[in-house]
């Protein structure tokens, strides 16, 4: 008897491979209750019951500053927020300088 699983990875519309909530507890050592909290606070965005790579790798790194540096959820997600702006911001600068 095959046992019956279904995908854990689908194509969006736009193209982005989207993976389940099963899938990303898996890959970052954490559990789908913790991923469904972070999708209800805001901290990570869901397509329905799926995520993006880039939402799994957001998991990963709040897990690894929370871990590594002690930091809390409020302080990790600081952290990434301000990372991400900073290169947002540096991205302009080359922009201009260009």
């Amino acid at each position: 008897m095959s046992e019956f699983r279904l995908s854990t990875t689908v194509i969006s519309p736009e193209g982005d491979r989207l993976y389940t909530f099963e899938y990303a507890a898996l890959v970052t050592e954490t559990s789908t209750i913790v991923i469904e909290q972070y999708v209800q606070v805001g901290l990570i965005e869901a397509i329905g019951s799926m995520l993006r790579s880039r939402e799994i790798a957001r998991i990963a790194q709040i897990k690894r500053l929370r871990q590594d540096l002690g930091l809390n959820l409020v302080g990790a997600v600081m952290v990434l927020d301000m990372a991400q702006e900073i290169a947002q911001l540096r991205a302009r600068l080359k922009a201009l300088q260009s």
